[in-house]
């Protein structure tokens, strides 16, 4: 008999890896065979694209967050058989009561933690893009998944490339593991790299970049991403956050955990074992990839659409040290594995107050990084037992780096 398909909730469905993703699903069911079902979509307020994309996967559940939103869906879109649910709790709601196996858990931010815990709880498997769910709950989220026999499958592309390195190594060690990616193979493992493009300021003073415009950091030298992901990337704040989430998801501490700066993006990450071998994953700078093994792990299905790479005209690949006094994210970020607890709620919170504040045009490039240490070193950080307190810090955090900002 023929397997079902398996069914699938994607949060953050109108961004750039909710679109990605359902792009990837219509080509793996395209030739007549439904092998992946999408049983429920959730947004923020992008309506338009929303209707679209549920008429176009026959959708029969959506969730979003706006309320102004979805009075507007359901008033001017004449979308029939499909139940909105609107308001903070709708994607809870649309988790707890429609059955899914994986939820790819693509919204921005840390509003994503309390729908992924939802979703663990129900027994479905995590395909993982929203990375601030383990900054700030990693702690909470991953012995979760372990209890509940869930996997988290990195989206990430420079998580997703780790994982397909130990996967290679050892994949039915990984096949029957759940929780931490890399379980039971930390032992084999000296050290995992994440590679980080450099941004677009990856050559300029520090004076400049101090300086730098809001379109000037949203102009990525090689990826197409949303804005709050594209200015983390622009300040490296995005291989921050990655180092702290590659710290949860692998299982490993932080001097055994390190960034390099690969402006060319084909090297995603690598791992070094410690009898010296290093395996590296390549590819194109295409998010497609990354989603695709999330859907299909443990398989490998036909191409994606994403161009393959030609090595007669590759002339070279570069690597380079990231100036930490340019980008201090990443020693910040060290500053957060080390202080565990609430720490990366912290760590969290207050970055995506202070990126919300440069692209309002409220603060300068540079009192980004400022405004998070200032937060590491005045906010308490406790111990992160509960979604409860993890949330209490993020709220506390929010308040307060937003006063600051408030009184300039």
């Amino acid at each position: 008999m023929p397997q079902p398909p398996k069914r699938i909730i994607v949060l953050g469905s109108t961004g750039s890896i909710g679109t990605s993703a359902l792009d990837v699903i219509e080509h793996l069911n395209a030739g007549g065979t439904v092998k992946y079902e999408i049983v429920g979509l959730a947004c923020s307020s992008s309506i338009d694209t929303l209707s679209q994309q549920v008429q176009q996967h026959q959708v029969q559940h959506v969730a979003i967050a706006d309320t102004d939103a979805a009075s507007v869906f359901k008033s001017q879109y004449a979308v029939t058989d499909c139940t909105v649910r609107c308001g903070e709790q709708a994607v809870v709601d649309l988790i707890e009561t429609v059955q899914a196996d994986l939820v790819v858990a693509a919204m921005v931010g840390a509003a994503g933690l309390q729908a992924v815990v939802t979703a663990i709880t129900r027994g479905c498997d995590i395909a993982l893009a929203n990375k601030e769910t383990l900054v700030a709950g990693g702690a909470c989220v991953m012995p979760l998944a372990e209890h509940h026999g869930v996997r988290v499958l990195p989206v990430d592309s420079e998580h997703s490339a780790v994982f397909q390195c130990l996967h290679a190594c050892a994949p039915h060690a990984l096949n029957e593991s759940h929780g931490p990616c890399g379980h039971g193979m930390t032992s084999q493992v000296r050290q995992v790299v994440l590679t980080a493009s450099g941004g677009p300021f990856r050559s300029w003073e520090k004076s400049r970049i101090e300086q730098a415009g809001v379109e000037e950091a949203l102009n990525h030298p090689t990826w197409n991403m949303g804005r709050k992901i594209t200015i983390d990337s622009a300040s490296l704040f995005n291989k921050a956050l990655e180092l702290i989430e590659a710290h949860w998801l692998f299982g490993l501490p932080n001097d055994r955990l390190d960034a390099i700066v690969h402006p060319q993006s084909i090297v995603h990450s690598f791992v070094e074992f410690v009898d010296g071998s290093i395996i590296a994953q390549m590819g194109q700078p295409d998010m497609r990839t990354p989603i695709q093994y999330a859907l299909t792990y443990p398989d490998r299905l036909p191409g994606n659409g994403s161009s393959r790479l030609d090595w007669a005209t590759m002339s070279r690949l570069d690597f380079e040290a990231v100036d930490h006094d340019r980008f201090p994210a990443l020693a910040l970020a060290r500053r957060v594995i080390d202080a565990g607890g609430t720490a990366g709620a912290v760590f969290n919170a207050a970055n995506e107050v202070a990126v919300n504040a440069f692209l309002a045009g409220t603060i300068r490039f540079g009192s980004i990084s400022r405004l998070v240490a200032r937060a590491l070193d005045e906010i308490e950080i406790q111990a992160a037992t509960t979604l409860d307190a993890i949330l209490e810090r993020d709220r506390l955090t929010r308040a307060t780096v937003q006063a600051w900002i408030d009184r300039g």
